[in-house]
């Protein structure tokens, strides 16, 4: 096992995940942990380590920005706030680039 979450377990089907929005590149889905009461995850379907090192797929990026759009504009529609987050380095505990969209007090 990596420190790869996304990749050895969602997007290898391991790990089942109900699914908010998908498309050719793109997943996301709710939290298998939520850290908020609506916890929204949206990762590329490929393995990037992270947004300040894209590596060779920087041509994902408006893609992948677009439906964290679409998520965040339909969490904030239902719940009249959210937030957006992606964590780097030590602060990143799954080594690939991810997207939080969530929304409500913390719950732990």
């Amino acid at each position: 096992m990596t420190d790869d979450f996304y990749c050895d377990e969602v997007l290898s089907g391991r790990t089942p995940v109900d699914v908010v929005a998908e498309t050719d590149s793109v997943l996301a889905f709710h939290h298998t942990q939520p850290f908020w009461p609506l916890h929204v995850v949206v990762v590329p379907k490929v393995h990037v380590p992270s947004l300040t090192d894209l590596g060779e797929h920087e041509s994902l990026l408006p893609e992948l920005l677009a439906v964290v759009r679409e998520v965040a504009a339909a969490v904030e529609a239902e719940h009249g706030a959210c937030r957006v987050l992606t964590n780097l380095g030590s602060y990143q505990d799954s080594k690939h680039l991810h997207f939080h969209v969530n929304s409500g007090e913390q719950l732990r």
